[in-house]
């Protein structure tokens, strides 16, 4: 393979406004102030972006304007550019940047902008002070295209028992993963705590987070009157925050045209490994501690480079939610006590996660990083909706080998398709045993509704159907629930006013 079909990443760029009015910048002049930094980063004048082949735009969770792919290419004279939207997604970034590298490789494209943003701090703001939303939209000639299909990543009956909710989603793993490791309830808040302490750490050292602050394992794992529940054994500390005003902006071509542009190769990274995975339906997966999906990605994405997770100096690990965290760095192999921090950035809920777009700052973060460190390998993996969608690429400064290919992900997909679903039902009862469970909290530090996922029989049994339910609304017991374990309490279950309810004991 020729360098003209060599994919790089040439430019990045990063926007943090923590200072803000009203009247400060909307997601578009975020996303426009991003991308003119990525063209500097590159060392482009902003001009030669009239010459981009692809512009893709990763869906912010409040789209503020008609078609905001069209109106970030008006801004920046790409309108020659294919214009795409990315749906709702976490994994939307690195996805983008495997699908297209592979264009690149195949000679179908070579010069691509990706970009995205959140101004949900400022938007937030503008709504109290006026009691209506900003005016950020600008005009558009079409409907906005986009790049896969925008599928719904949970069932109505989930939605009914609030996995529609990612606090209470990933807090049901957190709570299996607690009884898989064999932990009390107290050892596992303060291991959760020190995990995410270590978090605050790169936050407290990153330019660009919302929170540079240190904190320690005990401010984090534990309840306080700025630090309340929200779905347990989650505090506030534990969960991505959103409420932010991120952009970010990477721009990806090949080897050969990177040089016509005039990028000096000091800006070069390159893709190492890359995989795209999709996770089976929530009520089907065959456990809440672990994930399949990230399985496959994390074997499938060392794939034809020769390199292995002891090659990997640099980690951003998706951490919308500790059990994120901990089920990758399971799965991938590592040790509790391996040395590497688990992030660059600090995280969703430390650095900030700009909705949909956060690995955009995570790959930003590590282009930079590995352009410091010459000759090291950076790892980065992305997570969608409710351990959905799951993306991964491997980036250095290191020149690939060889022609340059990515694995069609159809063909290991198959994999996790064709394994057999957990059974299950809508309309449980009888006897049964609870699998995992959580409970959600009011502002008031209160205990205000359980949630269950059960099995129709024995703990641990994986022919044994599997249901969702409700707890009692009985304070008393949801607060006992998150004093002692009940992964894997016996009680039953039952169907009461059309809503299936699980009884302990």
């Amino acid at each position: 393979m020729s360098d003209k079909q060599i994919p790089v990443l040439v430019g990045v760029g990063q926007v943090t406004e923590r200072e803000f009015d009203r009247d400060s910048a909307s997601p578009m002049d975020l996303m426009e102030q991003a991308s003119l930094l990525a063209a500097e980063d590159a060392g482009i004048k902003a001009s030669w972006l009239s010459e981009l082949d692809v512009l893709a735009v990763v869906k912010s969770f409040r789209e503020p304007t008609p078609n905001s792919a069209e109106t970030l290419a008006n801004r920046l004279g790409a309108t020659r550019a294919t214009q795409w939207m990315l749906p709702d997604g976490g994994n939307g970034p690195q996805y983008l940047v495997n699908r297209y590298a592979e264009a690149i490789a195949n000679g179908d494209i070579r010069f691509a902008l990706f970009s995205g943003a959140e101004a949900m701090a400022t938007g937030r703001k503008y709504f109290k002070e006026t009691g209506e939303q900003p005016p950020w939209s600008e005009p558009a000639s079409r409907e906005p295209q986009y790049l896969v299909d925008d599928v719904p990543m949970s069932t109505p009956h989930e939605n009914d028992y609030g996995l529609r909710v990612p606090p209470q989603f990933y807090a049901l793993c957190e709570n299996a993963l607690r009884g898989h490791y064999g932990e009390s309830v107290e050892e596992h808040q303060i291991a959760m705590g020190q995990l995410f302490s270590r978090f605050t750490e790169a936050a407290a050292a990153s330019p660009h987070a919302w929170y540079p602050i240190r904190r320690s394992a005990e401010d984090i794992a534990w309840p306080s009157e700025s630090n309340r529940y929200v779905g347990w054994p989650y505090t506030k500390y534990m969960n991505a925050m959103n409420q932010i005003n991120q952009s970010a902006t990477l721009l990806l071509t090949s080897v050969e045209y990177a040089r016509q542009l005039g990028v000096s190769e000091d800006r070069f990274i390159f893709l190492h490994g890359c995989a795209d995975t999709k996770e089976k339906r929530i009520s089907l997966r065959p456990n809440y501690y672990s994930s399949q999906a990230i399985q496959v990605m994390a074997e499938r994405v060392f794939e034809g480079s020769g390199l292995t997770m002891n090659d990997i100096d640099y980690i951003d690990f998706y951490s919308c939610f500790p059990s994120a965290v901990q089920i990758a760095r399971d799965t991938f192999g590592m040790e509790r006590d391996d040395p590497r921090p688990l992030t660059i950035t600090g995280g969703l809920p430390f650095h900030g996660g700009a909705g949909n777009n956060y690995v955009m700052n995570s790959i930003a973060a590590m282009v930079e990083k590995l352009r410091a460190d010459p000759g090291k390998y950076g790892l980065v993996t992305a997570n969608g909706g409710y351990f959905s969608k799951h993306a991964a690429g491997i980036y250095s400064t290191v020149p690939t080998e060889g022609d340059w290919t990515r694995v069609d992900p159809t063909v290991y997909q198959q994999e996790i398709d064709e394994a057999p679903d957990a059974p299950f039902t809508e309309s449980p009862a009888g006897e049964a045993t609870i699998e995992t469970y959580t409970v959600g909290f009011g502002r008031d530090n209160n205990p205000q509704q359980g949630i269950v996922i059960g099995r129709l029989g024995e703990f641990g049994d994986p022919a044994a159907k599997r249901f969702l339910s409700m707890l009692p609304d009985d304070p008393a017991l949801l607060r006992t629930m998150t004093e002692a374990e009940h992964v894997g309490a016996k009680g039953r279950v039952q169907q009461v006013d059309g809503i299936n309810v699980f009884t302990p004991g």
